[in-house]
């Protein structure tokens, strides 16, 4: 399925094997995210500002679980719980990031994403390689719950 969000940036989710499943449950979907690099986003030395690059990520993550319907939603959703990225090479304007989310282990109540940054005119070069744990929680308890099968249908394959 392809398609444009609101914000004029273009997702697409596929069905895809995780590079490097975890856990008893395996892996599932990749969902990826073209995000334009502005001009502001550079620091002193011409290079996209380290911070930018969790920006990124955060784009290319809510994009991917509002187009499956697990965001925007009043009393439970996602939450972060963790995030960390490998700066590779330096990414310059012009360019357009694609950002690819890959779910790399399924839990009760949290998964694992692995997280590709690359130039679209560059396929295939690693620019930024992250990593995400995202749980699933009730927002008025503040705890976790399990994964609504519905979401786990677009997470283990879509």
């Amino acid at each position: 399925m392809n398609g444009t969000a609101s914000s004029g940036q273009n997702t697409s989710v596929v069905a895809d094997e995780p590079s490097s499943p975890k856990g008893k449950e395996g892996g599932g979907a990749s969902f990826e995210t073209l995000i334009p690099i502005r001009w502001g986003d550079l620091d002193a030395r011409q290079h996209l500002n380290n911070t930018l690059y969790f920006r990124l990520m955060e784009e290319g993550r809510i994009q991917a679980f509002h187009r499956i319907g697990a965001e925007g939603r009043t009393s439970e959703g996602i939450i972060l719980a963790s995030i960390g990225c490998d700066f590779l090479r330096s990414l310059t304007y012009p360019a357009t990031a694609r950002v690819t989310h890959r779910v790399a282990r399924i839990g009760r109540s949290s998964l694992d994403m692995e997280v590709l940054i690359e130039r679209s005119d560059e396929p295939g070069v690693l620019y930024a390689r992250g990593r995400e744990v995202i749980v699933w929680v009730n927002y008025e308890s503040g705890k976790s719950m399990p994964w609504p099968e519905a979401v786990l249908a677009h997470l283990r394959v879509s």
